[in-house]
C-alpha cells in the first residue's frame, strides 16, 4: 500500500500525541496509591459484623493493594463511614462500637478514592448479656499479667490471693474469686466497692499498680459479672475451640504497621472478636513491638518477626517479614526440593544468597560437618583435579557412604540419647549400644525404624543394645520428656503441672503420652 507524503504527515503526528499521552498517563499515575483496598473484621470468611450486647466490639483492618503487589496496612490511614449514622462508632483505628440496633454499611475510603465496603448489623446493644467465666473473666486475668508466674499466678499466690497460672484452670480461679477468703473479694451489693476492682484500679492500693481504668470496657464487664451474680457458666454454655488471627503473614515495610484481628470460634459455630481480650507476645523487640490492641509496628531492622497471641488455651501466631530491600536476581541452581524453600525465603527478605563456594572451601566444609576432620592431602589434591561437573554431589554421597560419617555421628547420637558409662558394670551395654547406633548410621536406617527401635526396645541389652536407654531414663516422666524433645522436636515439661504457656500442650495431652510409658517394665 503506498501512502501520500500528507498521510505519512498525519500518521506521524497521529503516533507522537498517542505517545505523548501514554506519557502522561504514565507520569500521573501514583504508584504511592493503592489500586484497591479491602476491608475485612474477621479472621475467617464472615460477611457481615455482628455485634450483639452492649460491650460487644469489632476489630477492622484494612488494606491496600498497590501496583507492585504489595499489601500494606492502612487501617489508621482511611476514613470510616457509617450509613445510615447513628448506628455504629467507628474509632481511628478501626474499632467498632455498637449505639443502636440496625443495620449500616462501614465504607473505608483510602488515598486516590479507592473504597470498601463491609455491613454491621446490631442488637441488644442496650443489653447487658450474661457473662460466662472461663470465656470472658478469666482471659482478663491472662491480658494484665495478673496470673503471671511472677504475680498470683505462681504456685503459692502473691499476698493471700492465688490464681492459676495464665488462666489455665478457670473453675480453680472461680473458687478463690467468689469463695476463698468468705467471698470478701466481692460485693454483689455493691460491685464497684468490691476488692477485685478496687484493686485492679489502685483505689485500694496494690502492690501491682493501677491495671485497668474505671469505667473501661473490661471493667464495666467484670463489674457486670458481680452484678449478675457471679455466674461461672451454663453447662451448655459454647466452649472455645479455635483461635486465628488475620492476616496471618505479612510482608512490611521498615517503619511500617500492621493491625491484627484476633477471632475465637466456639463449639456452636459462633464466631466472637477477641483481638483486645488477648495477650500478644513478640519473638525479637529488636525487629519490632506490639501494643495490647495488636498494633504492630517494625523498626528500622531487616529480618523475621513472630507474634504470639493467646487468649485462654488457644495460641495463633502472626509472622511478619522486614525485607532487607537488597535485589535478588541472581540464584544458584536449584539442586533440591530445600533449595527451592531457602530460595523463596531469600526473597521474600531481600538477602541476595552468597557466593558460591570454591572447590577447597567446599571441601574443608563439608568434610568437617559429616565427618569432623578435614579432608587428607591425597583426597585435597584428587577432588581439586577433579573436572567432573558433579564431583560435589559424588562427595557427599561418597563420606556418606563411609565409616568416618557413622563413627562421628554415632558419638552425637551417643550422647542424645544419654549412652555413657556410669558404671563399670555398664560399659558392656554401653559398647555395645553405641555399635548399634553406628551400625544404624552406616546402614542408612530410615528414621522412622530408628526411633521405634529405641522406643519399643524389649529384652536383654547384649541381645537388643536400644535397651541401655531405658537404663538411664528410668521413670515414666523421662521417656516422655526425652521423647518429645529428642524425636518430636518440643518441650512439654511444662505440661505436667499446667497447659503449656508458650505451646498448644495441655495437661491433658501430656499425661494421655505418658499413658503409652507406664505399662514399660523392667525384670531385673
Amino acid at each position: 500500500m503506498n501512502f501520500t507524503a500528507s498521510a505519512k504527515r498525519n500518521m506521524k503526528k497521529t503516533y507522537l500525541i498517542v505517545a505523548v499521552l501514554l506519557q502522561q498517563v504514565v507520569w500521573g499515575a501514583n504508584f504511592d496509591e493503592p489500586t484497591e483496598i479491602k476491608i475485612r473484621h474477621s479472621a475467617y470468611d464472615a460477611k457481615e459484623l455482628v455485634l450483639k450486647g452492649v460491650g460487644a466490639r469489632g476489630q477492622l483492618v484494612v488494606t491496600g493493594l498497590y501496583h507492585d503487589g504489595d499489601e500494606r496496612d492502612l487501617t489508621r490511614k482511611v476514613k470510616v463511614t457509617a450509613q445510615p449514622a447513628g448506628v455504629v462508632e467507628v474509632s481511628s483505628d478501626g474499632w467498632v462500637k455498637p449505639l443502636s440496633d440496625g443495620e449500616a454499611i462501614l465504607t473505608a475510603t483510602g488515598p486516590g478514592g479507592t473504597s470498601s465496603t463491609v455491613r454491621v448489623m446490631t442488637s441488644e446493644s442496650g443489653k447487658i448479656q450474661r457473662v460466662n467465666f472461663p470465656n470472658e473473666i478469666t482471659p482478663l486475668f491472662t491480658k494484665y499479667g495478673c496470673n503471671g508466674g511472677g504475680c498470683h499466678g505462681k504456685s503459692g499466690g502473691q499476698n493471700g490471693f492465688r490464681l492459676s497460672l495464665l488462666g489455665f484452670e478457670p473453675d480453680e480461679d472461680y473458687e478463690y474469686i467468689v469463695k476463698e477468703g468468705r467471698g470478701r473479694r466481692i460485693f454483689p451489693a455493691a460491685p464497684d466497692r468490691s476488692l477485685l476492682l478496687t484493686k485492679a484500679t489502685n483505689e485500694t492500693p496494690h502492690g501491682g499498680g493501677s491495671k485497668i481504668t474505671k469505667g473501661s470496657l473490661d471493667y464495666e464487664l467484670i463489674k457486670s459479672w458481680i452484678a449478675q451474680g457471679m455466674p461461672y457458666g451454663e453447662e451448655d454454655d459454647p466452649v472455645l475451640e479455635q483461635v486465628s488471627v488475620y492476616p496471618a503473614q505479612r510482608v512490611l515495610d521498615m517503619n511500617g504497621e500492621q493491625q491484627l484481628v484476633v477471632t475465637a470460634k466456639y463449639s456452636d459455630g459462633s464466631l466472637k472478636d477477641v483481638t483486645r481480650s488477648s495477650i500478644f507476645e513478640v519473638n525479637d523487640e529488636e525487629v519490632g513491638e506490639v501494643d495490647l490492641n495488636g498494633h504492630v509496628k517494625v523498626f528500622e531492622q531487616p529480618g523475621d518477626l513472630g507474634v504470639m497471641i493467646r487468649f485462654q488455651s488457644k495460641v495463633a501466631v502472626f509472622r511478619g517479614i522486614v525485607p532487607l530491600g537488597a535485589p535478588v536476581d541472581r540464584l544458584p541452581p536449584v539442586a533440591n526440593y530445600v533449595d527451592t524453600h531457602v530460595f523463596k525465603k531469600l526473597k521474600a527478605v531481600g538477602m541476595p544468597p552468597s557466593e558460591i563456594s570454591t572447590d577447597s572451601t567446599f571441601l574443608r566444609r563439608v568434610s568437617l560437618d559429616l565427618t569432623g576432620r578435614l579432608p587428607s592431602l591425597e583426597k585435597t589434591k584428587a577432588f581439586l583435579a577433579d573436572k567432573d561437573p558433579a564431583k560435589r554431589d559424588k562427595l557427599i554421597d561418597e563420606l556418606l557412604d563411609g565409616p568416618e560419617y557413622a563413627d562421628f555421628f554415632a558419638g552425637k547420637w551417643s550422647a542424645l540419647l544419654r549412652n555413657k558409662r556410669s558404671k563399670t558394670s555398664y560399659q558392656r551395654g554401653n559398647f555395645a549400644f553405641h555399635g548399634w547406633i553406628r551400625d544404624s548410621l552406616h546402614q542408612n536406617k530410615p528414621y522412622d525404624q530408628f526411633v521405634r527401635e529405641v522406643v519399643a526396645a524389649s529384652g536383654e541389652i547384649e541381645q537388643h543394645p536400644p535397651v541401655a536407654w531405658y537404663r538411664e531414663v528410668k521413670t515414666v516422666q523421662n521417656q516422655l520428656e526425652d521423647v518429645a524433645q529428642l524425636f518430636l522436636g518440643t518441650r512439654i515439661q511444662c505440661a505436667q503441672c499446667h497447659h503449656h504457656p508458650f505451646e498448644k500442650w495441655s495437661q491433658e495431652d501430656y499425661y494421655k503420652l505418658s499413658a503409652f510409658f507406664s505399662q514399660v517394665g523392667r525384670e531385673k
